[in-house]
């Protein structure tokens, strides 16, 4: 049985250990009329019973499943001929993938040598063995926690205090679950990135000003030695942002005014879905129209005055992505100002102020911390934008403050570096890891002073 289908199978035990545990707790007391004699309802006793089988089994398939592999490859391989399992560690690898191949069905096992075929063939045999292990075993784990469970359910039982603490521990676990991956996608980033300070000065990776990362990949190759200074790549990074941010803001920020304040409901029914709309446009569509349509028409009018425009700018790919994030700021700050008790409206009113001023000097103000976390949301989403700048900023590092020249940006720089066949040892691939983690402490960094910007105004005004 596949793991999908046993989780499906451990579903329906579960459904039935359920309806078992329920209808014996309403058996102990005669029925559905002596229910007040029940410590708690009967479907506390229920989801103990489903609690107590599918929990049990799901521990045993997660661990069954995180080892399998690892094990069923050594045994695979301790059965290889000495002379496939004598070669170099590289060569065993490629040995190894031929056969996943071979099991995951992408090749036939016909196209890969006759050693790798029979180790694929005993793989599969191997993991039909194991499925049918793992079955049995989780399914009597199951039935063998119902039969327990519905022995131990009496009256007293405090079956809803069971419950609420396994709930408190899956909760935990949650949570614990959540902080231990971020915990890890961080120090993975973070030691990649001290692998390539070792290689160069993390001081002319954050002061230099040539970004050149092509380096030689092997010892026998002809290439650069490199230039790793991100300045140029920062530079890009919060020039575009900048232009967008100046696009986005206060046109979003105005729209949630209106669509708040003044306008009529049936018009807001109306506008509000159209200009949400934009958020759900694919980036490379946007991509697209400023490549074709908002580059080209930028060129010509900077033709036309006069100016040199290049076709591919920073200035095309902000207005692009400023419309393009338009409706973060738009709805967040619309949901913070209609949250803005009435009651705040009215008293500004009766001290005679108007409706403008009462906009402006009450409800924004009141807002304020949404509207931060909105504008927040909205910067994180510029920075992290890699599709518009690709096609309508380009590949460029230049160190220029000038909007109408190529520049890029850190995030086009780590797809840059990470596409294609790489070598993890080469300081042009740990590039990436360390301008992620230098994103990785900005956003921090952003974090950090809105947070402090949202716990000013709350103080203030609740």
């Amino acid at each position: 049985m596949t793991p999908l289908a046993l989780l499906v199978t451990l579903l329906g035990l579960s459904t039935v250990a359920f309806w078992i545990g329920k209808s014996h707790s309403l058996a102990t007391v005669g029925g559905k009329s002596g229910v007040r004699s029940l410590h708690s309802l009967p479907g506390h006793y229920g989801l103990l019973a489903a609690a107590w089988c599918a929990l049990p089994a799901l521990v045993v398939i997660g661990l069954w499943l995180a080892f399998q592999d690892a094990i069923l490859v050594k045994l695979v391989t301790a059965h290889l001929p000495e002379s496939v399992r004598a070669l170099s560690p590289a060569q065993f690898s490629l040995v190894l993938n031929d056969v996943r191949n071979v099991v995951a069905g992408n090749v036939p096992a016909s196209s890969v040598d006759a050693n790798s075929a029979a180790a694929a063939a005993e793989y599969l045999h191997l993991r039909s063995i194991s499925r049918v292990a793992l079955t049995a075993l989780a399914l009597s784990i199951g039935v063998l926690a119902i039969i327990f469970v519905r022995r131990r359910i009496v009256p007293e039982m405090r079956a809803r205090n069971q419950v609420e603490r396994i709930v408190e521990w899956l909760l935990l676990g949650c949570s614990t679950f959540a902080i231990f991956t971020t915990i890890g996608i961080v120090a993975s980033v973070l030691f990649e990135a001290l692998r390539f300070f070792a290689q160069v000065s993390p001081w002319e990776f954050l002061t230099g000003t040539v970004w050149s990362p092509q380096t030689a990949i092997r010892a026998d190759q002809v290439g650069s030695s490199g230039a790793f200074g991100a300045v140029p790549l920062f530079a890009g990074t919060l020039l575009i942002s900048a232009i967008a941010m100046v696009v986005a803001v206060p046109t979003g920020l105005f729209a949630a005014v209106y669509l708040a304040e003044y306008a009529h409901p049936k018009f807001r029914t109306w506008t509000k879905p159209f200009l949400e709309i934009l958020a759900g446009v694919p980036t490379v569509v946007y991509g697209f129209f400023a490549a074709l349509t908002v580059g080209p028409a930028l060129r010509g009018w900077g033709e036309g005055m006069g100016l040199s425009v290049a076709s591919e700018s920073a200035l095309a790919a902000g207005l692009v992505m400023g419309i393009m994030i338009i409706p973060f700021v738009s709805s967040l700050a619309d949901d913070m100002i209609t949250a803005v008790p009435q009651s705040l409206r009215d008293g500004a009113y009766a001290l005679g102020a108007t409706k403008s001023e009462t906009i402006r000097q009450v409800v924004f103000r009141a807002a304020l911390p949404g509207i931060v976390g909105g504008v927040l949301l909205a910067v994180s989403r510029a920075i992290g934008e890699t599709m518009i700048v690709v096609m309508a900023a380009g590949l460029a590092a230049n160190l220029t403050a000038n909007p109408l020249e190529a520049v890029t940006t850190v995030t086009v720089q780590i797809v840059t570096l990470l596409v294609g066949d790489q070598e993890f040892d080469s300081p042009k691939t740990l590039a990436a890891f360390a301008l992620g983690l230098v994103l990785f402490v900005a956003t921090l960094a952003l974090n950090v002073l809105a947070l402090h910007i949202v716990r000013k105004y709350r103080e203030q005004y609740e």
